[in-house]
């Protein structure tokens, strides 16, 4: 592992695929803590199993884990539920928590001499500016930069660590990356970098994805732990083409500000000043546990190479959300997962993966 300070991945010519493109691996971390699902620790381990089962059939699934008993464990539920373990790569690493999306490796991607490499951002989580219990996660990208042999690059402004989750951004691979203001401008609320104005983030941004167009949404459903992140509301589903999450109850507590993310998206132009296409995903109807709404969205699906997974909640809405993504990737195959009891720990798909492009 090399750590780089000083150049950042644009300068050097990198830049962060689409999920859409192909990947080599996809990680997780084996679930472990408890008051992430309250009670349900056990079904989300077969949850994972299913997981797992879709990812595999097409690439690796890099399964961190934090002990030989831990990983000793995932084994057996895995082989229990069918699932070959001949591309799983178990990573002895204990983390904190398992939301790989925003505390895994961010990577980045090059073409120099006619070959394809890869390197890893470090974006300094701090479990959401909300928790206390991130010291091992924020750790993550070098563990994978040390057992890939990668480039990391510290992502920093003006010389402070800058913190950015994978789940606070989408990008379409060619220069657009969206993401919201609830997330990463709001002056009180969970601020991950504070004193940073909106152009100091966006110009990091670019510094540190290869970006060259940000477009900011406003924000998202109500119960999202995060505060906002992007991939409960927007996501692209090609270089062109984006899905927006819309809630047409009026008297939905999500509906007023999900209606603001459709009058803004009026404005977003890509990364050649063209508009794209946008298409509506329904909103199922409201989950709740302990008098809490649950930020349920079908906004959270994650590409893999052998299927574009799907959270579904036991909603006539499941059927509408799965339709309209399958009209959108025609190269592979929309699964539904159950995901009512994943939501229980505040994300589902998306907020638990994390690509490794190839």
């Amino acid at each position: 592992m090399k750590k780089i300070t000083g150049q950042t991945p644009s300068r050097l010519g990198y830049s962060m695929p689409a999920e859409w493109e192909r990947h080599t691996a996809t990680w997780l971390a084996w679930p472990h803590h408890p008051t992430d699902w309250p009670g349900k620790l056990d079904t989300i381990r077969w949850v994972y199993t299913e997981i797992v089962r879709k990812v595999t059939a097409g690439e690796l699934v890099r399964l961190l884990v934090r002990s030989q008993s831990e990983e000793d464990q995932a084994r057996k539920y895995l082989t229990r539920s069918g699932v070959g373990v001949g591309k799983v790569r178990f990573v002895r690493y204990a983390t904190d928590r398992g939301w790989t999306r925003d505390s895994g490796p961010i990577f980045v991607r090059r073409t120099k001499g006619g070959r394809s490499e890869t390197a890893i951002v470090h974006f300094h989580f701090n479990a959401w500016a909300k928790y206390d219990d991130w010291g091992r996660d924020t750790r993550v990208p070098e563990v994978a930069a040390r057992l890939l042999r990668k480039r990391l690059f510290e992502a920093e402004f003006q010389g402070r660590p800058f913190v950015l989750e994978g789940g606070g951004i989408d990008v379409n691979g060619r220069g657009t990356l969206l993401t919201t203001e609830e997330c990463y401008l709001h002056p009180t609320v969970q601020v991950r970098n504070p004193g940073l104005s909106k152009g100091d983030i966006e110009e990091t941004l670019k510094k540190y994805l290869g970006v060259t167009n940000v477009f900011w949404l406003a924000g998202g459903p109500v119960g999202d732990d995060t505060h906002g992140h992007i991939d409960d509301i927007c996501r692209f589903v090609n270089p062109r083409t984006v899905v927006l999450i819309r809630e047409t109850n009026p008297r939905d507590v999500n509906y007023r500000v999900l209606a603001e993310n459709w009058e803004r998206i009026q404005d977003l132009r890509l990364e050649d000043g063209s508009r794209p296409e946008v298409v509506p995903l329904p909103m199922p109807g409201p989950l709740y546990f302990d008098g809490d709404r649950l930020p349920a969205s079908y906004a959270n699906f994650y590409v893999s190479n052998a299927a574009v997974l799907v959270p579904t909640f036991n909603d006539p809405n499941d059927r509408i959300a799965l339709g309209t993504l399958s009209e959108l990737f025609k190269d592979r195959p929309v699964v539904g997962i159950h995901a009512v009891d994943l939501v229980l720990g505040f994300g589902t798909l998306h907020c638990l993966t994390q690509q490794e492009p190839a």
